[in-house]
């Protein structure tokens, strides 16, 4: 398997230039500082992902805003000088919302719509050229978990319009593209095959979600007594994935077999290790991490045996997240384990 080296190790910065309720002066100078990288170069990881919402970066009406620049240039200082890379990825773009619990959004338009996929090309643009330079230290990641199954052949067609334009200003820099059902590890199949040597397939996984997602209070139907181990049968965590929506947590309905542990993510990692493995493309996974709510030593089983996969098949990945929205590394409930968990995460 090829490896994207310089990326093998990571943590997301999200919560910072993306998934803020209010992104004023005040929360985005306070909520990562020089300090927290150089703490995250400290504790192993050899890069940040940072996702971002475009309305840092332009107006509702496209004109270029130079506030979310400010934060990434600020960004870019501080992981150079603590050796780590950083990975850009666009949360949220003009016309696609990223939360799958926002209701009457028009999941479709934006892969059909002429303007809309003119401007995030033009988006795209104005990112790729400001940091083409840094081709050896930041990488594009092109949108964040594309939600609908249905929009596959027009995702590969925005991505082949997107990275033309992208590869005129920066030809060098790495460019990660995940595919639909929320950057769904099944549907790196579903990919085209890339046209350079600078491209990465991404997918993200907080499988079973049933375990990783337990009392997540933004599912409708959660109940406040939901609880659940890891390790325990796949059948069981069947039975408790009621409470999620299939096409988040459906992964666990598949012809997966035996009781959970490492070899469960080998067989979901299958498809795509194979797709990357046949198109000699390095794979990432860009977001894995387990909810502050789960039982901390039942954290650390779960990332021990899928940080063992993502070793034996060189899959790069960042953990979700470093701080807060409810994931956060840094965050209470973690203390009495967190070295811990840092070691396995570095190792």
């Amino acid at each position: 398997m090829r490896q994207w080296q310089g990326y093998r190790k990571g943590i997301n910065l999200g919560g910072w230039l993306s998934q803020c309720e209010n992104c004023d002066r005040n929360h985005l100078d306070s909520f990562i500082r020089e300090e927290d990288i150089r703490r995250i170069a400290a504790m192993g990881f050899d890069h940040v992902r940072i996702p971002i919402d475009y309305r840092l970066f332009e107006t509702e009406d496209g004109s270029p805003r130079e506030d979310g620049f400010e934060y990434l240039d600020r960004a870019l200082e501080w992981c150079t000088a603590c050796g780590l890379r950083i990975l850009i990825c666009v949360r949220e773009a003009h016309g696609h919302k990223y939360a799958s619990c926002i209701r009457d959004v028009d999941r479709m338009k934006f892969f059909y719509s002429m303007e809309l996929q003119r401007r995030f090309r033009k988006f795209w643009m104005r990112i790729a050229d400001r940091y083409a330079a840094f081709f050896g230290t930041v990488a594009f990641e092109l949108l964040d978990e594309v939600a609908l199954e249905e929009v596959s052949d027009a995702w590969n067609e925005a991505v082949r319009e997107v990275l033309t334009v992208i590869r005129q200003v920066a030809p060098r820099s790495w460019v990660v593209i995940g595919g639909v059902r929320h950057n769904c590890v099944k549907a790196v199949a579903s990919l085209d095959v890339p046209f350079d040597e600078r491209i990465v397939y991404s997918f993200h996984c907080f499988e079973p979600f049933a375990f990783t997602h337990q009392k997540a209070y933004w599912f409708r139907r959660m109940p406040v007594d939901y609880r659940m181990g890891y390790p325990d049968s796949i059948e069981r965590y069947r039975e408790k994935s009621s409470v999620f929506p299939y096409e988040v947590a459906g992964l666990i309905y598949d012809s997966l077999e035996g009781n959970m542990g490492a070899h469960f993510f080998e067989q979901l990692f299958h498809s795509a290790v194979q797709e990357a493995e046949n198109n000699h493309v390095p794979l990432y996974c860009g977001a894995y991490g387990v909810i502050d709510r789960a039982p901390a030593e039942d954290t650390i089983r779960w990332m021990n045996d899928i940080s063992i996969v993502f070793e034996k098949y060189k899959i790069g990945r960042a953990l979700w997240n470093y701080k807060g929205i409810d994931f956060g590394l840094q965050d209470g409930n973690l203390t009495g384990v967190r070295d811990e968990l840092i070691e396995i995460l570095s190792r």
